[in-house]
């Protein structure tokens, strides 16, 4: 007998069974992510994503009890690869990279997952933005120790803004493409260089002038529902 294959008294390795079904339920989660992307959560079947995982769909239950099951393991995935890679890029600090950040920002079948998902109006889906904001006041707040993101008096608000811009771009993809022929679903990430370079001049040097701002922060001054700022940071002068 192999020796990967049993051990002294017969069976199966453990050690190895733990590593196969690790193994499965890799290949069935980034299966379900490619059939979501393509067909939706809610048309997308327990067979099909078996059938593009090469298991039998009785495994996939087995793994996941069910659709709802396999979508929030594929939510919690796609919050993972998205919190590895902001961190990495915003703690990066005096070692920023622009075109290495662009390769990173590419997560591949999750941002096809990304815009189906976000249609929906589910508790899960909620709970999947509200999870992703947490993680972005936590990513942007180690920006700013870093060097590459400025203070906010509005921390939270800031990050939420943030968040939803860019979620609601990916669910906008298709304009993107047909307005500036930018794919941001694309699998080279370079060409998203068309919307980061505008995005990120709005994002570093500011939209409005000074004048405008000062104008806003006046009248939110006499609103009793603006928040209220959290720190004392100037906005930069762009």
């Amino acid at each position: 007998m192999d020796p990967a294959e049993g051990h002294e008294g017969g069976g199966v390795d453990p050690h190895r069974r733990i590593d196969r079904d690790r193994t499965a339920v890799s290949r069935i989660r980034d299966a379900a992510l490619s059939e979501f992307a393509a067909h939706g959560v809610a048309r997308a079947t327990m067979r099909s994503v078996a059938e593009a995982a090469g298991v039998s769909a009785q495994l996939v239950v087995h793994h996941f009890g069910s659709k709802e099951g396999l979508a929030a393991a594929c939510d919690e995935h796609v919050l993972q690869l998205f919190r590895e890679h902001n961190v990495s890029l915003l703690g990066s600090g005096s070692a920023f990279a622009p075109v290495e950040s662009l390769e990173a920002t590419w997560l591949g079948p999750a941002m096809g997952y990304l815009a189906a998902r976000l249609v929906d109006d589910s508790p899960a889906v909620s709970q999947l933005v509200d999870e992703a904001v947490e993680d972005a006041i936590s990513y942007l707040a180690e920006g700013e120790e870093s060097g590459v993101v400025e203070p906010s008096e509005f921390p939270r608000e800031r990050a939420a803004v943030v968040l939803l811009w860019n979620l609601g771009a990916l669910v906008l993809h298709r304009h993107a493409k047909r307005l500036i022929d930018v794919d941001l679903l694309a699998s080279d990430p370079r060409q998203l260089l068309t919307w980061t370079l505008p995005a990120s001049e709005m994002l570093t040097g500011g939209l409005f002038s000074q004048k405008a701002y000062d104008r806003l922060r006046t009248v939110a001054a006499d609103d009793a529902t603006a928040p209220p700022p959290r720190s004392s940071s100037p906005r930069r002068a762009p």
